[in-house]
């Protein structure tokens, strides 16, 4: 598949490090934002992405950088092979969002929406084609984690799960493809494992590091899960939780006081500098 420019749509946490797996692979980006603060922002994480992939080997051997544009103008994606919406964990802000986006590309361009657990068939409704849609879960950061879950939609035709799949592997990405249901699989069996761990750290059973070194320790977990929900972002991880609950009514996915105590408090995770640990400068 020849994918000459890949728009990203959103340039948080997870916009920003798909764009640096992207353009550290050999593939241009259109980086789109409304916030020209945020684009500087995303501008010099991918910067120190790139330093930080390369140094520890996760980009090919004497590979350069592809370039990165970056816009607050949507229209711009109108020439992309393929368009990864990125924008924050809300269905309606994501349906908006692509619905726009279906309107302005050619037919049969990809429309990937990275999405830790909405539905895709729920952000397919007002698409123009909603066959184009399929769903990827990157994993924090994504230019270091190898495997992406992917999601196909009721409505996904198979030109765009083999699209994405080759995208996917020219940017050294390993995919496994599920069906589509709130939290797919990875979100569905984390999420309410982290927000078991707030509960039982807010219990008093044990502290922070004494959870985590047990989950890393006993049962294999490589961060423990709550350096994972600093890594995620406690306010992502609530807006996700809140939307299994509504969709699961599963009582272990209704966001315990204590993460939502730190989104009060603007203790998001890395990015903020302070979440359930403390980090000696907020980012990526």
């Amino acid at each position: 598949m020849d994918v000459p420019v890949v728009a990203v749509v959103g340039a948080g946490v997870m916009g920003t490090g798909i764009s640096t797996l992207v353009t550290g692979h050999g593939l241009p980006v259109v980086l789109v934002d409304v916030d020209e603060a945020a684009l500087e922002r995303a501008r010099a994480a991918t910067a120190t992405g790139l330093r930080h992939a390369r140094l520890v080997g996760a980009l090919p051997a004497g590979s350069q950088p592809a370039e990165l544009h970056t816009t607050v103008r949507l229209d711009e994606v109108e020439p992309a092979g393929a368009v990864i919406e990125a924008v924050t964990e809300r269905a309606d802000l994501k349906a908006e969002l692509l619905a726009k986006v279906s309107g302005l590309v050619r037919p049969g361009t990809p429309l990937i929406s990275n999405t830790s657990g909405i539905p895709i068939d729920e952000l397919a409704a007002d698409l123009r084609r909603p066959g184009e849609l399929i769903g990827t879960h990157f994993m924090n950061p994504a230019y270091l984690i190898s495997m992406v879950e992917v999601i196909r939609g009721p409505r996904t035709v198979e030109a765009t799960v083999e699209s994405v799949l080759a995208l996917l592997t020219r940017i050294g990405r390993r995919a496994v493809v599920v069906r589509d249901a709130p939290g797919f699989v990875t979100s569905r069996l984390l999420h309410p494992m982290i927000n078991d761990a707030a509960r039982i750290v807010s219990e008093g059973t044990a502290t922070v590091e004494e959870v985590d070194s047990l989950m890393q320790g006993c049962l294999g977990h490589p961060t423990g899960p709550l350096r994972t929900a600093d890594l995620i972002g406690i306010d992502n991880l609530v807006d996700a939780l809140t939307m299994l609950h509504l969709r699961t009514g599963d009582q272990r996915c209704r966001p315990s006081d204590l993460l939502l105590e730190k989104v009060r408090r603007g203790e998001l995770g890395r990015k903020s500098g302070r979440g359930f640990y403390v980090y000696r400068e907020a980012g990526p």
